[in-house]
């Protein structure tokens, strides 16, 4: 073959490639993105509108029908469907999955956008996401306090800690959960607003106008230009009372004369507990394609400069992490993956008793493992589960070419050929049926990757990682393999540990030629075994059970 010869006359060269995979791989593996399963985007999009003291049935009406009629004239919809409850409006629009979900999202936003003026004044502009699972918090901090009650911990979180967090690299969105706000309640008098001939409505016109701040252009004196700002936020009980909301014989009718006004905060919708103990949450969810473990460790030094800062008396932890479980499920994976090339290369070395052909054919399996995170990296992938989980499942496949060719060169070389020869004419010889093996290898991992459906989606990258880690060992066994085996020769002298070995083997092939001989002598009781053994797996497939993921 024509790139043997070529790594075998330049051994220079052929060392230059498998560095700059080994230099490649390494400068990806930094730079890849660790998460627990792949970034799979589902073409879901919500529809949420928020239509304030509206029933169920007034939502269904007013809100759901109509934007139902308007989505539902986007193509690709799979189902569509909704729920109205009580002040909020939900539609759910899923979509094929040959949908890209980003134009769905956009598709579904333009048909809200067109029906959204035919709502009442009411009702909130309606909000269109897409349905994510990253959209949950990677990580969730408590924050408790001995003396400070729950609204004055949630003005220091809101005004301290969240802004620190939100400046981390990588964060999306921080929010706050069982917090409680400050809130001006004002509790109209039926019986005043009647002696004052006051309405409603003008309270809520005089609360909308009086409390605001607006700008009112810029005044120029002496050659300087002053912006001018119309400040008329009210800010406590006093200046709400001191409103004016309308005027009745010529004398001024304030909020407080039809009116108690009180200084409160507003109702609790949300709770957080520590151990039975009211808290305030601080949900912290990461942006879209950012490194789980990444965002976590940022969030974690965050914290750890807002420790001196914070009062004495507030405390903040951690109270979920799911970067977490995430490093310990890639740790038994790499620990899994180490353990299977450590014990595939001793394998080799006992069946091969031969230290040179065992380093010769064991190199196979870190240039491919780390020349395959080159290729990872460059399809966009990330470490996960299923990536790890098929260079863990193609350990034993990577090193098997490079086994065949250096046996044959092995060969070659007993006849009395130089190494240069042996090694060219060995590869050669098995070079079409390493080929045609890593091939059919190929082709059935390949077509993993391009399943359909969900399932599909979370198998494309394990389907092409396996691919992608049998075509570079193919590659390496047959350049660096040849190249090694015609520059370091194999001494041929067995020493006691070996000569046991091979007395050893010649047992075990004596035993497993008994057992062939007794196999081809009765042919029909080989293949009826055979058949019992396959027929009777299908009674199982009704025991063994089904499901997406495994339990952890």
């Amino acid at each position: 073959m024509w790139i043997t010869r070529v790594s075998v006359g330049n051994p220079v060269f052929a060392t230059m490639m498998m560095a700059a995979l080994l230099v490649l791989g390494a400068f990806a593996y930094s730079r890849l993105s660790v998460e627990l399963f792949p970034d799979v985007s589902f073409p879901v999009v919500v529809v949420q509108t928020v239509y304030p003291g509206a029933s169920p049935e007034n939502v269904e009406e007013e809100v759901t029908r109509p934007i139902e009629e308007a989505v539902n004239t986007v193509s690709g919809i799979k189902e569509l469907r909704s729920r109205s409850y009580q002040g909020t409006s939900v539609v759910i629009a899923e979509f094929e999955l040959s949908i890209d979900p980003r134009i769905a999202a956009q598709d579904v936003r333009e048909r809200v956008a067109a029906v959204q003026p035919t709502f009442r004044d009411e009702i909130e502009p309606p909000r269109v996401t897409r349905f994510n699972p990253e959209d949950q918090p990677v990580i969730s901090l408590g924050m408790t306090s001995s003396s400070r009650s729950l609204r004055d911990l949630t003005t220091l979180a809101d005004q301290l800690v969240r802004p620190r967090i939100e400046n981390v690299t990588g964060v999306g969105q921080v929010t706050l959960v069982g917090g409680v706000e400050r809130e001006m309640r004002v509790v109209l008098d039926p019986e005043r607003m009647v002696a004052q001939r006051v309405g409603v409505s003008e309270v809520l016109e005089a609360l909308r106008g009086g409390n605001q701040e607006v700008p009112a252009g810029a005044v120029v004196s002496g050659g300087r230009e002053r912006v001018v700002q119309v400040r008329g936020r009210l800010e406590g009980p006093r200046d709400f009372a001191e409103l004016i909301v309308s005027r009745r014989g010529g004398s001024a009718v304030t909020l407080g004369e039809i009116a108690r006004i009180e200084d409160s905060q507003q109702e609790e919708e949300s709770s957080a507990l520590i151990n039975g103990q009211r808290a305030l949450s601080v949900d912290v969810v990461k942006a879209q394609g950012e490194n789980t473990i990444g965002v976590v460790d940022g969030v974690r030094a965050a914290m750890a400069e807002l420790a001196p800062v914070l009062p004495e008396d507030v405390r903040i932890q951690v109270v979920r992490d799911d970067s977490v479980g995430i490093r310990n499920a890639l740790t038994d994976v790499r620990t899994t993956l180490i353990e299977g090339a450590l014990l595939t290369v001793a394998i080799v070395f006992l069946f091969l008793a031969s230290w040179c052909s065992t380093v010769i054919t064991g190199l196979t399996l870190p240039i491919a493992l780390i020349g395959t995170f080159l290729a990872v990296y460059a399809m966009g992938f990330t470490l996960n589960s299923l990536t790890l989980m098929a260079l863990s499942l193609s350990v034993g496949l990577l090193i098997d070419d490079a086994i065949v060719v250096r046996e044959n060169i092995v060969r070659h070389a007993a006849m009395g050929k130089p190494p240069r020869q042996a090694a060219l004419e060995g590869t050669a010889e098995i070079g079409l049926a390493v080929l045609a093996t890593t091939l059919c290898i190929v082709a059935v991992f390949l077509p993993v990757g391009f399943m359909g459906g969900i399932i599909g989606r979370f198998f494309y990258q394990f389907g092409l990682t396996v691919a992608v880690a049998v075509l570079i060992s193919m590659f390496v066994s047959f350049t660096l393999d040849p190249m090694l085996s015609s520059v370091w020769h194999d001494p041929g002298q067995k020493n006691r540990f070996f000569a046991w070995l091979e007395k050893k083997e010649r047992v075990g092939t004596a035993q497993y030629e008994k057992t062939l001989a007794w196999a081809l002598g009765h042919r029909k009781s080989v293949l009826a075994i055979a058949l019992a053994a396959f027929a009777g797996a299908f009674p199982l497939l009704a025991i063994v059970g089904t499901e997406f993921v495994p339990q952890a």
